[in-house]
């Protein structure tokens, strides 16, 4: 599902995203409730540029650096599977996360030493230990990472049935919707320095692993035969890969919600423009999936303004759109020929 014969630089496909991430995030500081705003008149306001300072450009960069993150763990899925329908959330992170939420949501108003312990946790962390440990249980259940399928049917199932647990809390607890429903359909609103100083951190430390494992990627792509016939160490990297999927999903997912089709589509957009090794491509669709949230979230803050659309909303509309149109495109292709 690519558009054939595109052939760019990668090089000024990388230049030309870190360019559009730059000014989505010059644009999302000055978007406020009641629109644009001069600069000039914020660097006048020392109320307005703290307003801008400590909420809307870690806001924009948090939301560069979740999507940067989603990006990479979707083009991490779909070589790790083969998979051009592979995305983030296939190991069961996602319902981990929403169930992680839930219990604590829930616990927040029960035993009060709970209670007290979740505080300090915190959602986000409630979030991320969730979403690593449904990992976990997919590995468990799949016996390890030598069998893709078995891999990705194990993350299937824990899937439906961590979501399930978490749709029953929210039915026993319906105190707790509200809360759920904010997480679900996903948020850049609270992100702060602290939360982009992570964000990047763990960035940096994904993009450098998956730098080191593109060649067996490269390798899988041919086949697991072909694989093990130049020597490749597949378990290892795989659990490697593995790693890397669930630091940057659970990551990304702790601090935003559940952002649908990001991850999925940034891969796509990114074969759509180059053809390339994998090396370029985890960078590129890193840097894809950096634009397309910082993009959602300056459509959610602009559309209903001086109210907010859920970013998740738009991702989902939007992403889903483009590869309808993909899949129209390659049947209309296979039509012609």
């Amino acid at each position: 599902m690519t558009i054939q014969g595109a052939r760019w630089s990668p090089l000024l496909v990388v230049l030309s995203l870190l360019l559009l991430s730059a000014l989505g995030i010059a644009l999302g500081s000055a978007v406020g409730s009641t629109g644009f705003e001069s600069w000039l008149t914020v660097m006048q306001d020392d109320t307005a540029w703290q307003i801008v300072w400590d909420i809307r450009l870690p806001r924009s960069v948090g939301a560069c650096a979740a999507g940067a993150l989603l990006g990479l763990a979707g083009a991490l899925a779909q070589g790790l599977f083969r998979n051009p329908l592979a995305d983030p959330y296939l190991l069961g992170s996602a319902s981990g996360a929403s169930l992680g939420v839930a219990v604590a949501l829930t616990l927040f108003g029960g035993n009060p030493f709970a209670t007290e312990f979740l505080v300090r946790l915190g959602l986000t962390g409630s979030a991320f230990i969730g979403a690593v440990l449904a990992v976990l249980l997919t590995l468990v259940l799949a016996r390890g990472v030598q069998h893709t399928l078995r891999l990705l049917l194990a993350g299937v199932i824990v899937g439906v049935v961590l979501g399930a647990l978490a749709s029953l809390i929210t039915l026993m607890r319906p105190d707790v919707l509200q809360g759920m429903q904010g997480f679900l359909l996903g948020s850049t609103s609270f992100i702060g320095w602290n939360s982009c100083a992570l964000m990047l951190g763990v960035l940096l430390v994904c993009v450098a692993v998956s730098f080191a494992l593109s060649r067996v990627l490269d390798a899988l792509s041919l086949g697991e035969s072909t694989a093990l016939s130049l020597g490749l160490p597949l378990a290892p990297v795989r659990v490697a890969l593995v790693c890397v999927l669930a630091l940057a999903t659970g990551t990304a997912v702790a601090q935003t919600g559940l952002v649908a089709f990001v991850g999925l589509a940034a891969p796509h957009l990114v074969r759509s423009l180059v053809k390339t090794k994998h090396n370029w491509i985890v960078l590129l669709s890193a840097l894809m999936g950096g634009v397309l949230l910082l993009a959602a979230d300056l459509l959610a803050r602009m559309l209903l303004s001086p109210q907010e659309m859920p970013v998740g909303v738009l991702t989902a509309v939007l992403g889903g759109g483009y590869l309808l149109w993909l899949m129209y495109r390659g049947q209309t292709t296979r039509a012609a020929r």
